[in-house]
Parts: C-alpha cells; structure tokens; sequence
C-alpha cells in the first residue's frame, strides 16, 4: 500500500514557504502522492458539527487555502509525485471552469493530477456558493459530464441546466486521461454515505476515496465488503472493476495516552495511528493519504512535516 500526505492549508501555514518545503520534503521522504483538500469557509456557529453527534470543528479549519492553488504550486516544485484533490465539492464550482483548472494543473505537472470529487455536506460553504443540500448530487452528476466532455476531442459540444457549449474548442486538454476518484458511497463513513453514492463510484469513477472510521480487524473488514460491492456493481455495469482504486483517507488526531477500545480510527497514540495504517493496508487499499491538518497542537509546518516523515520512516514495519 501506497501512502500520500495532505498538504498544509490549515492557520499557521506560511503560504509563501511552508507549501514548497512540504512538497519537496514528503516527495524525498517516499510519499507517493500530495492532496488537498477543500473547505470554503468557517462559520463561527455552523449548522452541522464537523462530526456527529456533536463533535466541533478543529479551530485550525478556520483557515483552508485554495487547493488548486496549493496543488499547483506542489505541481511546480515535484517531480514524481501523483497530485490529487480529496475532496472538491462540485456544488462549489462552475464545471466547465474547474475542468479548465485541473486540466491546466495536469499539463503544469506533466500528467499526475487526479481529480477527486464530492458532493459534499456542509450547508454553510454550499449556501456562499448559491447551492443547497438538495443541489449536491446533481451538481455533481453534471460536473461529471462536463469533464468528459471537455476534456475529450473538440469541437465540444455539450447542453445542461448550468452548461451550454455549441461546437468550441475547450484548451487546454489533459496530458491522458485525468483518473476521477469519488468520495462517500457506504453507511459507515458518515453523512456522504448513501446507496446512490456507491452507485455514482461504481458507474462512474476510476477509484474510491472513503474515510476508515472503525479500527482493528472489524473496520477493514467492514472496509473491504463495501470495496468488493462497489466493484461487484462495476462489472455488471460493463466496466473493467480491476482498474479501480481504492484510496483511504485518514483523518489524523493525535493523543497522549492511549484512546479507549471505542475510539474512531486514526485517533490516537502515534502506536495507535501505525495500527490504523496497518487496517488500510488489510482492507484491501490501493493508498492511504494521512492528514495532519487537524492538530490543534501543531504550531507549525515542520512539526507536522517531522511526524509525516517519522511515520513514513515506520509504515513499512506497519
């Protein structure tokens, strides 16, 4: 199992430098792949917690720096590295403009983008963006038409409710195919998962980007009968299920003492943490991206860095 690391966009992070030196350091570390992450805005009372049934949002989160604009600039100064997004929220955008953008970043970065999508949760960021909740699955369904149709052959020629193209050429087009990987699709992984959203991941996307919540032998497992479902639901649809990637996210908060037997995955002790990296990797999944966005304790990009690395360093005894 592959692992890659969110970039820093948190408060704390100085965008000039901290960025760069992120990049550089998680490329030379061994990480396969950089991520961001998209969060439009913090709402001092938000109408849902960040997580149920009433966890509050990280006081880091009141800053999130563009993610196509952070992996852009993580495009110009790596080399190998794959560059994904986990998650963009379709609602969030306009289609033929973001397919524009990814496919820039992918020319900047010699072919390594992958887009990964979400139709998202948060009513205050989809309300800025003039969308609602019941917007969400549409916008996304159409985010996902425009992108294969710009980002094929032109002249394009393409009609929906938001999207009016008539015979133009749409420039500038990806290196090869950019893989769309989409998030949520299982009860288990929170407010994102529906029968419908595993449906969407299994006729559309090239990969799944889900969160591990249960830790131990009982998550993977659980983790690995939602990957075989999905991928079951592929090959009735006609399409080839063993080109498809799973890619765990992993939500990182670290403890000082051991978390308790009813602790979510990727919380706990850094012990704790290398056990979750360790379930990923049974659950059958391709790639583990860890994010250390959410520690309040760091006051700074090089902690961060210095414990990505160290886990790096030990995921193979893992």
């Amino acid at each position: 199992m592959k692992l890659g690391l969110r970039l820093p966009q948190r408060l704390r992070v100085d965008l000039q430098h901290d960025l760069v030196e992120a990049a550089k350091t998680a490329e030379a570390a061994g990480y396969s792949s950089l991520w961001t992450y998209e969060q439009l805005l913090f709402a001092e009372t938000p109408i849902e917690p960040y997580a149920p049934p009433n966890v509050p949002w990280p006081e880091s989160g009141r800053q999130t720096a563009d993610p196509l604009a952070v992996l852009t600039a993580a495009a110009v100064v790596t080399e190998q590295v794959r560059l994904g997004t986990a998650v963009l929220i379709a609602a969030l955008h306009t289609p033929l403009q973001l397919a524009k953008q990814l496919a820039t970043i992918d020319q900047i970065s010699g072919g390594r983008v992958v887009a990964g999508m979400g139709a998202g949760w948060a009513t205050d960021g989809l309300q800025a963006a003039g969308a609602t909740r019941a917007d969400r699955g549409r916008f996304l369904d159409e985010t996902l038409d425009v992108f294969e149709a710009v980002w094929g052959p032109d002249l394009v020629n393409f009609r929906s409710p938001r999207v009016i193209i008539n015979n133009a050429a749409v420039l500038p087009k990806p290196v090869s195919k950019i893989p769309v990987m989409l998030a949520g699709g299982a009860a288990n992984l929170g407010r994102s998962g529906s029968p419908k959203a595993m449906e969407r991941v299994a006729k559309r996307a090239d990969g799944w980007l889900p969160l591990l919540t249960t830790p131990g032998p009982a998550g993977a497992a659980e983790l690995h009968a939602n990957w075989d479902r999905i991928r079951e639901m592929a090959s009735e649809y006609g399409r080839d299920a063993s080109r498809m990637e799973m890619v765990v996210v992993g939500n990182i908060t670290f403890t000082d003492r051991l978390a308790g037997p009813d602790r979510s995955a990727f919380i706990g002790t850094l012990d704790q943490i290398m056990e979750d990296i360790h379930t990923a990797a049974e659950a059958g999944a391709n790639e583990l991206i860890l994010d250390l966005n959410l520690q309040d304790s760091f006051t700074n990009t090089q902690q961060m860095l210095e414990t990505a690395v160290e886990i790096r360093e030990r995921a193979p005894a893992s």
